[in-house]
């Protein structure tokens, strides 16, 4: 016979307001092969799980049913406590009668009522409860970091100094991401190439770390503890074994200084041949296929003079691609975002008017290291502004293109408007917001220090930017003051909202990660675990999750790292035994359940013409026992039985 053990949680109050947990408990002692009730304020905690433990010892519990929040919660805890308790952590059964019941009721009686009908659910399930036991798998103590911004960075170096070794990916021909374009960094105003650079440097002379630049993940097999990964790293035309980063092949070249820079955002002009910025890591020139005259025309002049000008012979027009295959046992995914595009918004007239631009693109007129060596000019007539004008959420917190909140606009304009007015003492700026968001360490000292630097602020949405002979103009309703002003500016920069990046739905698909309603990667839970995916041995780190500043990013990617660590540091991982099966018997070899395994856990055996599933893939998720024509896949501890059982004792 078989002995249940029933625990009920009060959660403080979230349960016990709108559920009578003492006439609860009364009811479950009265259930079929209930040896034990019992109840307690907190069952997550210390006492409540003792009461678990001292309970399977006392009565000989061979199951347990715990009546309280969602499984996702507690559920590991609690398998925990009934392998100390000496029971089998599979015959657990936990009822949620938090956000099933007491949530969504107000009236005591009916919600009670209710409990009962789902704890009288959860005891007929837990009745065919099967004790499971693990599985095992070796694990590859090496890692995957998928981008290479500072967030891909941070996660390499930790993984890399706790002694794993790293390959760090990254589809630009330098590493660094967004934080090298900038120029300083919020509130602290340190040279963001300060901070950066020796990281980068770091990863290049790691032996732990294997640098992969100008490179995609092209596909991603396996599981957590054992991925096999297939990467293209595409052809620079330039042996870096010889490059030495001199710069003649780019001084030499035939449209030297002619291609726009990706870098600085169109501000300024590269060759053919180039580096994206001098601090770049790999320190080696890449030609541009689309751009370069030989490799897109077949011809340039009597001989490409980037080859002539090359005194180690590094110029290598001959490189085909190559596809690189690694083991790893956990992936970091840390592929930042992009920036939304303003064009989306006409009435703002970023492509109409020379004069409109971005955040990123004044940060680089603000770089020393940019287009112009740091001197603000006017991209219309490469003239001094007089006047600024800032606009803050282009594109965020709008329900036609992004609902959510940026993060970093409003810091960063404010970072901009104190850098301009160290540059140009006698230059207007006017500000126009919705609401200042300074919310991190040190951020509203800031917002209140550019505040009194003589800056203009309008609390409103402007009107179309139009342009008026030599400036651009604007009407704006101040909401503070309910005054409408008109405001004219030499130069108008557009904080736009931050988005996931474009690749971010390949990526998901390669991975077989989820994405949120905005585009980025879900997490698998937003509090308990914000690193992880619903890919066990998968995790992300800095804004493919979500916007972020540079000290949030850097805090997740270690975090992302830590527990990646926690895999690769195992010699072997336990996997869960509460996955599908298939009755042989039963199988008829159609591969509707192949078909539908969003995982590619199952396969045909072609030698029998039978599914089979591999458990380090399986997630337990269900798809193929709903889809299976002949009843052939099997949850375990989720069978047909027990479901119809929980069915009827509802009813």
């Amino acid at each position: 016979m078989r002995k249940i053990g029933v625990f009920i949680c009060h959660c403080g109050i979230n349960i016990a307001q709108n559920v009578d947990v003492d006439a609860l408990t009364d009811y479950a002692r009265t259930l079929p092969s209930v040896v034990v009730a019992d109840h307690y304020k907190y069952m997550c905690s210390d006492n409540g799980a003792r009461l678990i433990k001292d309970s399977i010892k006392k009565h000989a519990l061979d199951i347990v049913v715990i009546a309280a929040c969602s499984p996702r919660m507690h559920e590991t805890f609690f398998r925990d406590k009934l392998t100390e308790g000496g029971a089998n952590p599979y015959r657990l059964e936990i009822v949620n009668i938090r956000e099933q019941c007491s949530w969504v009721h107000k009236d005591k009686p009916t919600a009670t009522e209710k409990a009962k009908a789902l704890i009288r659910s959860g005891v007929g399930k837990a009745q065919q409860d099967e004790p499971l036991t693990p599985s095992t798998i070796p694990v590859i103590p090496e890692a995957l970091v998928i981008g290479a911004g500072i967030a891909g960075i941070q996660a390499s170096l930790d993984l890399a100094n706790d002694g794993f070794k790293v390959h760090l990916v990254d589809h630009d021909p330098s590493i660094g991401g967004h934080m090298a374009q900038l120029d300083k960094t919020f509130p602290t105003l340190d040279c963001a190439a300060c901070i950066l650079t020796p990281k980068m440097a770091e990863v290049a002379n790691h032996k732990n770390i294997e640098l992969l630049t100008y490179s995609h993940v092209q596909s991603v097999e396996g599981s957590i503890g054992n991925y096999t990964v297939k990467i293209q790293q595409k052809p620079r035309f330039v042996d870096t074994t010889k490059c030495t980063g001199c710069g003649d092949c780019a001084a030499a070249c035939r449209l030297k200084n002619r291609v726009p820079s990706e870098f600085d955002q169109g501000m300024g002009n590269r060759s053919a041949v180039y580096m994206p910025f001098p601090q770049a890591v790999p320190l080696k020139y890449t030609i541009d296929p689309t751009k370069c005259l030989y490799l897109s025309r077949g011809k340039c002049g009597d001989e490409p003079l980037c080859k002539k000008a090359c005194a180690q012979d590094a110029i290598a027009f001959d490189q085909k691609e190559e596809i690189l295959e690694r083991k790893v046992g956990a992936i970091v995914v840390a592929t930042g975002y992009d920036l939304l595009d303003p064009a989306a918004l006409y009435e703002l007239g970023y492509e109409q008017h020379k004069d409109v631009i971005t955040t990123l693109e004044l940060e680089r007129l603000i770089n020393s290291s940019g287009p112009t060596k740091g001197e603000i000019l006017r991209p219309s007539n490469q003239q001094k502004p007089k006047s600024v004008t800032f606009i803050l959420c282009v594109g965020s917190r709008d329900e036609t293109q992004c609902t959510w909140c940026c993060r970093i606009g409003c810091m960063t304009a404010l970072k901009q408007i104190y850098l301009l007015q160290e540059k140009l003492p006698d230059i207007e700026i006017n500000l126009c917001y919705q609401d200042v968001r300074s919310y991190g360490k040190g951020y509203e000292e800031f917002y209140r220090k550019v505040r009194g630097q003589h800056t203009n602020l309008f609390r409103g949405r402007p009107s179309e930017v139009r342009q008026k002979t030599d400036h651009l103009t604007m009407d704006i309703y101040d909401t503070t003051t309910n005054k409408l002003y008109e405001i004219q500016s030499d130069l108008v920069v557009l904080v736009p909202a931050m988005v996931p990046r474009a690749t971010a739905a390949e990526t998901a698909r390669l991975l077989r990660l989820t994405l949120s309603g905005d585009g980025f990667f879900l997490e698998a839970h937003p509090k308990l675990r914000p690193m992880d995916t619903f890919v066990a041995g998968v995790f992300i780190a800095g804004c493919c999750q979500g916007p972020k500043d540079i000290q949030d990013t850097v805090a997740q990617a270690s975090g992302a790292a830590s527990r990646a660590a926690t895999i690769l540091s195992k010699k072997e991982l336990e996997i869960d035994p509460m996955i599908a099966m298939v009755d042989e018997d039963a199988c008829t070899g159609c591969g509707i359940c192949v078909d539908i395994c969003p995982y590619d856990a199952r396969s045909i055996n072609e030698k029998n013409r039978i599914a089979e599933v591999n458990s380090a893939l399986c997630t337990g998720c269900g798809g193929c026992v709903a889809a299976c024509p002949s009843n052939a896949s099997i949850h375990k501890n989720f069978t047909k039985k027990q479901i119809l059982n929980q069915v009827d004792d509802i009813l």
